[in-house]
């Protein structure tokens, strides 16, 4: 395994660059849903730098699972990586939060999906996904 990810860790920083790039591609193709009030776009505040391992958008006056479903019926690998707030997890029961104990949270995890995002995703894959993803809010 240390041979196969050696060989991989060389490529980290172009993966990390088409990422980026492929990111900055959605924000650009995303812009009119979101300046419709469809959907939150992620932000990356100025000086940082984001290496776009997911990239994950907020739906809005949609049921979120219903456009997931959709976007899968496409074929178009959309999902839910973070289904909920931290504090409804198994690994903090232990502190007795419970629903409506932070509403902003369990709201944002309600509406959060995950578009596919990876190096080699092409304009024109990005714009499939985004023309299905157009169709899945109306």
């Amino acid at each position: 395994q240390a041979v196969v990810l050696r060989a991989k860790l060389a490529r980290l920083a172009d993966g990390n660059a088409a990422r980026r790039a492929a990111a900055a591609r959605y924000g650009e193709l995303l812009a009119g849903l979101a300046a419709a009030g469809r959907l939150t776009l992620p932000v990356t505040e100025q000086g940082n730098v984001h290496v776009w391992h997911l990239y994950v958008v907020r739906v809005s006056g949609a049921d979120r699972d219903a456009v997931v479903g959709k976007l899968n019926a496409e074929g178009i690998g959309a999902g839910v990586h973070y289904p909920a707030p931290v504090h409804l997890t198994p690994a903090f029961a232990h502190l007795g939060h419970g629903r409506g104990d932070f509403p902003h949270a369990e709201q944002a995890a309600e509406r959060m999906l995950s578009l596919p995002l990876f190096p080699q995703i092409t304009a024109a894959q990005q714009q499939r996904v985004v023309d299905a993803l157009t169709d899945a809010l109306r």
